[in-house]
């Protein structure tokens, strides 16, 4: 478990360029460990000017991870999902890129012995070694559920690194939503998929999961204690554990979600 700690760095700016050696210091003054499984939600450009980029980054990512780490990135965001459902060609995991998760999660895709879970809109990747524990067995329905890569994160007590980004970007609290009493209405999506070698719209059920107020729990998650926050290269970033998170959004959604609504609202 991440044990939180008074912010480090301030608001003070820092000028790059940063390189592999100074991001992997960070992460490791940050609290990222040898060994662990960490699931990265990341900004380049608020990192600021790296020495080798995208690249860099994720080296540098690997190097405090170690051999025995493994390197875990989310699905394409949700403003996205509508542009994919009408347009993309059949999902491919060895295929299909990934879009508007930024260069960091894209290089991660390039990594030897990474791999994806199956599912068309919420697809997971990793590389290490929990990478086939965590992307097996993705389910169509409820992506972000039990059945999802989300779930094994949460019962390997992974970490959580938000690099230059914020909890808007924090993907584990969709998994909260889905074990809050006050689920939001179940809907029904769809995404072409390859089915006996064709193309084939598949449609399933899913909840209508929302990030419209993970602001407001981050900003609780960060009172309380469970984050320790600090500058990685020109970026404010966060760092916490998977259970301790998705345990206390859960209690967090259910005192102040009410759904399902009246049929006035």
């Amino acid at each position: 478990m991440i044990q939180a700690e008074p912010p480090r760095g301030g608001d003070e700016v820092r000028d790059g360029p940063f390189t592999l050696q100074s991001i992997a210091a960070d992460l490791r003054a940050l609290g990222l460990e040898s060994g662990a499984t960490v699931i990265v939600h990341s900004s380049l450009s608020a990192i600021g000017y790296v020495s080798g980029g995208a690249r860099a980054v994720v080296m540098a990512i690997n190097d405090v991870l170690g051999p025995h780490g493994t390197l875990v990135v989310p699905p394409i965001p949700e403003a996205w999902w509508q542009v994919v459902r009408d347009s993309m060609p059949a999902f491919d995991p060895q295929l299909t890129a990934t879009r508007k998760m930024g260069a960091i999660a894209e290089m991660t895709r390039h990594l030897p012995g990474f791999l994806r879970s199956a599912h068309p809109r919420v697809s997971f990747g990793a590389v290490g070694a929990n990478a086939d524990f965590i992307t097996r067995g993705h389910e169509l329905r409820n992506g972000f559920d039990e059945h999802s890569p989300l779930a094994r994160l949460y019962e390997l007590d992974a970490t959580i690194l938000l690099l230059g980004v914020e909890h808007v970007n924090n993907t584990a609290l969709h998994l909260a939503e889905g074990r809050a009493p006050a689920k939001r209405p179940v809907i029904v999506e769809g995404a072409p998929m390859m089915v006996k070698g064709k193309r084939r719209w598949v449609t399933y059920e899913a909840l209508d999961y929302d990030a419209d107020d993970f602001d407001q729990v981050g900003a609780a998650i960060a009172q309380a204690g469970l984050e320790r926050t600090g500058r990685v290269g020109g970026s404010m970033s966060h760092l916490m554990s998977v259970a301790p998170v998705v345990d206390f959004a859960v209690t967090w959604f259910t005192q102040h979600r009410s759904w399902p609504r009246s049929p006035s609202n």
